[in-house]
């Protein structure tokens, strides 16, 4: 169960970068997850772990994906924090809304580490405005699709989707045509090291409790390198994006969603 909680992260929608980097050039970083405070402190270097071996997926949990997907953490709702930032940390907030405004296509390839330590693996496809393709490798039966209002989640086995509103989830930072950070999101902690420029976003609901989205960019290119959410329960899901072109056209018909196809419909 954790596995297939874990294959839908992948949203966090955000998948950008303006160079394409060589598959496992370097170690996929595991964040710190509590973030820092408003300040212009570097936060804690992120332990870095071994990436997988390309045979080694973690097999894909077939249970319905009703419940326990993680796009449909309370994203949207506002949350009491302050919202003062030193000149420094608007900087870096202008620097990597920039980064992602700019950004319209990107193909590239993914690895997610799920709370349980467990790997999964694919392929994604990203056409702004608002639309994402996410096809994870066997044995994982997944695919997770955004046509520009609604996210569907795939069972290739099963022959099953669950539906989701893309407004409702934190894909919708990543898509839009333009994002200003600072405007658009409730950013809790903006931070920068000789590595990484972290960024975290916190939504808080009273009947949910907190979800955090932790963003880690190139700190000399803006160039994205990973992102974890944080859902209610404290759980991680952490995804790492590498060779990633912004030269390619991805297909049209990656991103058609078919309503008719045994649907599952989520407000939540």
């Amino acid at each position: 169960m954790a596995s297939q909680r874990a294959t839908l992260i992948l949203a966090a929608a955000i998948c950008a970068s303006l160079a394409i980097a060589p598959a496992w050039g370097e170690n996929v970083p595991l964040p710190v997850p509590a973030p820092q405070a408003k300040s212009d402190d570097a936060p804690v270097p992120p332990a870095p772990i071994p990436p997988p071996p390309a045979d080694t997926a973690a097999p894909a949990d077939s249970s319905s994906s009703h419940g326990f997907f993680p796009f449909s953490l309370p994203f949207g709702g506002s949350s009491d924090q302050a919202t003062a930032f030193t000149p420094a940390q608007r900087t870096l907030l202008e620097r990597v809304s920039k980064y992602l405004s700019n950004m319209q296509t990107l193909v590239g390839n993914f690895v997610q580490i799920a709370p349980d330590g467990s790997r999964t693996d694919g392929t994604f496809y990203i056409q702004k405005p608002g639309k994402v393709r996410f096809e994870y490798n066997p044995p994982s039966p997944t695919e997770v699709i955004a046509d520009g209002s609604s996210v569907a989640v795939r069972n290739r086995d099963l022959l099953t989707q669950d539906l989701w509103p893309l407004s409702q989830t934190p894909l919708r930072y990543l898509l839009a045509d333009h994002i200003n950070l600072i405007r658009d999101t409730d950013v809790v902690s903006v931070s920068s090291d000789d590595k990484f420029i972290t960024v975290v976003i916190e939504e808080k609901q009273v009947m949910v409790g907190t979800s955090r989205l932790m963003v880690m960019f190139d700190a000399k290119t803006s160039a994205l390198k990973q992102w974890t959410v944080t859902d209610p329960q404290g759980l991680d899901t952490t995804v790492s994006v590498y060779n990633l072109d912004t030269t390619k056209k991805p297909d049209p018909n990656l991103f058609v969603i078919n309503y008719t196809r045994n649907p599952s419909i989520s407000n939540q």
